[in-house]
């Protein structure tokens, strides 16, 4: 379910955060799905229980999970802030393409067209 890369210079926990976005960003996690517990994703990843746990009180602050004392983490149903993520994450993505294409010569008239084009379709 989960691929980590041991040798990212990106933390173990922030990775995680970001594969459970995508996975309930993506509709793979659904409102309301357990998540695996801290041990049994620990055992799983083969990483230290605080790494696992400090990830989820992130997805909590972030809104894509909420905790039950005694019951585990569950998908939020929060669908504003998931959207809110995922366009703040696309705005970025298109932020850093459009300045690449604007140093390579693309005109704003041509990106322009390019958006109407893709929108025509």
């Amino acid at each position: 379910m989960f691929d980590l890369d041991v040798r990212s210079r990106k933390p173990i926990y922030e990775q995680l955060v970001e594969k459970i976005k995508e996975l309930i960003i993506n509709d793979v996690l659904k409102k309301d799905e357990q998540l695996p517990s801290v041990r049994v994703l620990a055992q799983q990843l083969t990483i230290n229980p605080n790494t696992i746990q400090k990830a989820y009180r992130e997805l909590e602050a972030q809104g894509y999970i909420y905790s039950i004392k005694g019951k585990g983490n569950f998908v939020s149903e929060t669908i504003d802030s998931i959207q809110s993520g995922k366009r703040i994450k696309i705005e970025e993505e298109l932020t850093r393409l459009i300045s690449e294409a604007l140093y390579l010569g693309m005109t704003g008239d041509e990106l322009c067209g390019l958006v109407r084009e893709i929108e025509q379709r």
